[in-house]
């Protein structure tokens, strides 16, 4: 028997490795020589809090259009609504997340977070899978501490 509340293989594993620019971000703001080197070889976005911006950026965007894809699986009023919640993430990211301030930094934290209160909110509704959710949840967790290290100066 399957287990439908199992994240799949594929899922897991894509969703563990859009983590690594949050990690590599981290990593660099944590290691100013790994930092250093890295500034020898990669243009400064690719580099500390930079690159935590500018991926959280575009991967809050590509959110909005998995949320679109659920909303497809609704009908009527309900739909109306996916429809309309599922582009929230791209248009928060897009009006608040203006520059690599620190206030870009809490604004996309904050995407985040209303990303994965959407992402519960599709789940409840029973529009993405039964497993989504855990997924998010794991996910979220590791972006928030990544995007916060930055922000302890």
């Amino acid at each position: 028997m399957i287990d439908d509340r199992r994240i799949p293989r594929p899922a897991l594993l894509l969703g563990l490795a859009g983590l690594i620019p949050f990690l590599w971000s981290a990593t660099t703001h944590l290691f100013p020589v790994l930092a250093g080197w890295a500034g020898q070889v990669l243009p400064p976005m690719f580099i500390g809090a930079y690159v935590g911006l500018t991926w959280g950026t575009l991967i809050l965007s590509f959110m909005s259009g998995v949320l679109w894809g659920f909303a497809t699986r609704a009908e009527g009023g309900q739909a109306t609504v996916a429809y309309a919640l599922s582009v929230i993430p791209a248009l928060w990211v897009f009006f608040m997340v203006t520059d690599a301030s620190a206030s870009s930094t809490i604004f996309l934290g904050a995407g985040f977070v209303g990303l994965l209160l959407l992402d519960a909110t599709y789940t409840a509704w029973g529009l993405a899978p039964s497993w989504w959710l855990r997924l998010r949840v794991m996910l979220t967790l590791v972006v928030l501490a990544c995007l916060a290290l930055p922000l302890q100066a």
